[in-house]
């Protein structure tokens, strides 16, 4: 396959054959965001773009901030899986995949070096205007698959990419030490309210009222995103004013 760069950040092509077209007349109004889980870069470009192994993503980002392209933008990418965000389940066909090199929480979480960063801003601002992507559309992999994935993880600068032009941002309610907030098992109001809201945001959750596992999961990820500063899947005070806050700057039309 001969791939042409979209992007002009783009410093090496790496093409994979794991691709097709986007389906159910979708185009790409969503970025999602991923780390590798792989030791280096080389090791990802190769799962990457191998048959056997499935998957695929349209860039990957190096720890040096070199930009590699795999799959042109046009195309449906292998990278989310099994996932939903805002009634839409084939999340693959309406997104934009960043792979971000990190050898991620089971090996350790290395901090995202400067440069990455820096890249991984000018990439997403080229990427996120060229394809009129909203800032509440650019999630983590964890957001849309919350049960299975925990990537990018709490250590990626939601907050700096925001301030840089990229994604939906509000500064989160500090949790307060003496909340310990409620935990898996425990139902309520509180609970309800919860899971409505993250619902309302997008999130795959079933309003119940029992905070159950899968509730669990969708918190942590909200947590990893928007509240990384305690990340237990609790449903504390801080958790809930954060989401209140999230919502209330979503344009009217987003929240209705």
């Amino acid at each position: 396959m001969t791939l042409a760069p979209d992007s002009r950040h783009v410093r090496r092509i790496h093409p994979s054959p794991n691709f097709g077209p986007r389906r159910h007349g979708l185009e790409p109004d969503l970025l999602l965001l991923h780390y590798t889980g792989l030791p280096t870069i080389e090791r990802a470009l190769d799962v990457l773009s191998r048959p056997d192994c499935k998957v695929s993503c349209h860039y990957v980002l190096d720890i040096d901030g070199t930009v590699i392209q795999m799959v042109p933008e046009a195309e449906r990418a292998w990278h989310a899986g099994v996932a939903y965000w805002a009634g839409v389940t084939d999340i693959n066909s309406c997104s934009i995949g960043i792979e971000i090199q990190n050898l991620g929480h089971g090996a350790g979480y290395p901090d995202f070096p400067e440069a990455q960063m820096v890249a991984l801003e000018a990439l997403c601002r080229d990427i996120v205007a060229r394809n009129s992507i909203r800032p509440e559309r650019v999630l983590a992999h964890s957001d849309v698959a919350p049960a299975r994935k925990n990537d990018p993880g709490e250590k990626l600068d939601w907050r700096r990419l925001h301030r840089n032009g990229v994604g939906h941002w509000v500064e989160p309610v500090p949790p307060d030490p003496a909340d310990h907030g409620l935990e898996i098992g425990q139902s309520g109001p509180i609970v309800s309210e919860a899971q409505t809201l993250l619902a309302r945001y997008g999130y795959a959750i079933v309003p119940t009222g029992i905070l159950d596992e899968p509730t669990a999961f969708v918190v942590t990820a909200f947590q990893r995103h928007f509240r990384p500063e305690r990340v237990d899947g609790r449903i504390d005070g801080s958790t809930l004013a954060t989401l209140d806050r999230l919502l209330a700057a979503l344009p009217a039309a987003e929240v209705a």
